[in-house]
């Protein structure tokens, strides 16, 4: 008896903040939490910043807690809101899949918006042919892209800051819980030099790769080269002379330099009739590799996200056909 008790006097004073609290200001406390910043909230709420800051202070005089305060040019949790995080969260993810993601998708006349994080090379590789199929049959559908880091891409998704990260895997990495991963394209790697280059001509083999100076792309600083590895394996290593932090710069370092570059078949071809340099297979086993669509288990059912991957993979079948 006394439990139930106990159990009736939680419910009321929980009911009690809910009638005296407007639920919308849960989603500027969301979006302020993952942002730490008032004019990040309100852009991505598309409301204004003073609009965010007085929705801010009813919630603080709802709850009765400061919940963010300002540490130099950050919005600092409270050790309030770090307790009330996830649960809202979680509950916003839970009405939102239940009361949007169900709801009729019309590719034709949706204005909605689907955040992708990419490196420079999979927006190169997939974005192109996936606006392309969206101007012609979503034409006030909104992509939005930012630069992908392979960990904080996977928080990001985690906590529902952008809707897909595309990135490059060689095997079956094994995936953190909750996230699931499609294979867009299967690729392998190429060697290309400078046309006219003074030691390398039709022919590359292993010897005349590693006697030569070389360009790495490493968009993550915590990611090692497959190239590398691959070499590695064979108790071989390459001199890097340049390391860039993205891919797009090198074919045009290589065709002013007798510097070599390892990358992308897809991305080599699409140079080879506009930079004068030569492509060679790779003298050495490398690995395979797949670009990769990764999204959050809690968007598998949503019918927008459901037509951007199916749209996706065709753009890309398409192409390869």
């Amino acid at each position: 008896m006394y439990a139930l008790h106990s159990i009736q006097v939680f419910m009321q004073l929980m009911h009690a903040t809910l009638r005296r609290l407007d639920l919308n200001l849960l989603l500027v406390f969301d979006a302020l939490f993952r942002h730490r910043s008032v004019i990040m909230a309100a852009d991505e709420l598309a409301m204004s910043p003073s609009a965010c800051s007085h929705a801010l202070s009813r919630l603080r005089d709802a709850l009765a807690d400061e919940l963010f305060v300002r540490t130099g040019n950050a919005m600092q949790p409270t050790a309030q809101a770090e307790l009330m995080a996830d649960g809202v969260s979680d509950a916003l993810h839970i009405l939102s899949d239940r009361l949007i993601d169900k709801s009729p998708f019309s590719p034709a006349t949706s204005a909605q918006t689907f955040v992708f994080a990419a490196t420079d090379y999979t927006a190169y590789a997939v974005l192109p042919l996936l606006v392309a199929r969206l101007e012609r049959l979503a034409p006030h559908l909104h992509l939005k892209v930012i630069y992908a880091t392979h960990r904080d891409s996977l928080d990001e998704l985690r906590e529902g800051r952008i809707h897909f990260a595309l990135g490059v895997s060689h095997g079956q990495a094994t995936l953190p819980e909750g996230l699931e991963a499609r294979d867009c394209l299967s690729d392998d790697y190429v060697v290309i030099a400078r046309k006219g280059h003074e030691r390398i001509g039709d022919y590359l083999s292993l010897e005349l790769y590693l006697a030569e100076r070389h360009i790495a792309a490493r968009p993550w600083e915590d990611a090692s080269s497959v190239i590398d590895g691959a070499l590695a394996k064979l108790g071989r290593q390459r001199d890097v002379a340049v390391q860039l932090p993205s891919l797009m710069a090198a074919p045009y370092i290589v065709a002013q330099s007798n510097y070599l570059f390892t990358l992308p078949r897809r991305a080599a071809l699409q140079w080879v009739n506009t930079l004068p340099f030569i492509v060679h297979d790779v003298p050495f086993e490398a690995p395979r590799y797949a670009l990769r669509m990764l999204h959050h288990v809690r968007h598998s059912g949503a019918p927008g996200h459901r037509w951007i991957r199916e749209q996706l993979m065709l753009a890309l079948n398409n192409a390869s056909s």
